[in-house]
Parts: structure tokens; C-alpha cells; sequence
């Protein structure tokens, strides 16, 4: 089993959530045997959704971390809000969002949010190899 674990902090940039796509890039292409390029794509996507979600809304700093199973690559955010994401209708207009969490819950075979005892929580969710 590989893994990898990547810590993103400071203030909220699109620069940071670019370190996290570029960092699981990374990982994904160490793997072996290789995972295939539209598998890779999709957790890059669930990366930069996860990573920018953590950091809008869980306090500006979170930690990322990918382990590659024989099916499946799980991707798991930490970050120090212990509100859970929640499904919500998308914002057409205002550009307030709402279309992340339901794109990820479409890709994932699993996901869950687990709420650490130190406080926040972690929001993990498992991609088919």
C-alpha cells in the first residue's frame, strides 16, 4: 500500500489547492502498477474540491492524505471545523458554489466524515483504481 500525506496551510489561495492537485499528480504517477488517466483525473478533481472546501471553510489549513489500495484510492481532508459538508442547492447566480460536494458524492464509491476527538474532522472518500 502507498501513501502519501501532504500538509496545505496559510490563507485561502487558489496557489495552495494547486500544491495539493500537483502533489497527488505526483503520488498517482509513483504508483505501480499505474493507475489509468481518467481514474487519475478524477481524484486530481476530488483533491481540488476536497482541498478548496477544507480551506474556504474549515479554518484556512488542512492536510491531505492519499493512500493507493489494490481498487482504490482513498483521499482524505483533515481540517479544524467540525461542521460536516452538506448537499445544498447549487447557486446559479450568486456564485456562492454548492456543486462540489454532490460531484464528489457522484464520483466516490464511498465517503465519510469522521470527527476527530482533538476537534475538526476528516473527510474521506474512496476512487476506483
Amino acid at each position: 500500500m502507498d501513501m502519501m500525506s501532504v500538509s496545505v496551510a496559510t490563507a485561502r489561495s487558489a496557489a495552495l489547492v494547486a500544491d495539493a492537485r500537483d502533489s497527488a499528480r505526483d503520488f498517482l504517477e509513483g504508483l505501480v502498477p499505474a493507475i489509468a488517466s481518467e481514474a487519475a483525473d478524477t481524484v486530481v478533481l476530488v483533491v481540488s474540491e476536497l482541498v478548496t472546501n477544507a480551506l474556504r471553510h474549515g479554518g484556512g489549513t488542512c492536510t491531505l492524505n492519499l493512500t493507493a489500495h489494490p481498487d482504490s484510492i482513498e483521499v482524505a481532508v483533515h481540517d479544524r471545523s467540525p461542521q460536516a459538508p452538506r448537499m445544498r442547492t447549487p447557486d446559479l447566480n450568486g456564485g456562492t458554489g454548492g456543486f462540489g460536494w454532490p460531484m464528489v458524492n457522484r464520483l466516490a464509491g464511498a465517503t465519510a466524515v469522521t470527527h476527530q476527538a482533538a476537534g475538526g474532522k476528516t473527510v474521506s472518500v474512496l476512487l476506483a483504481r
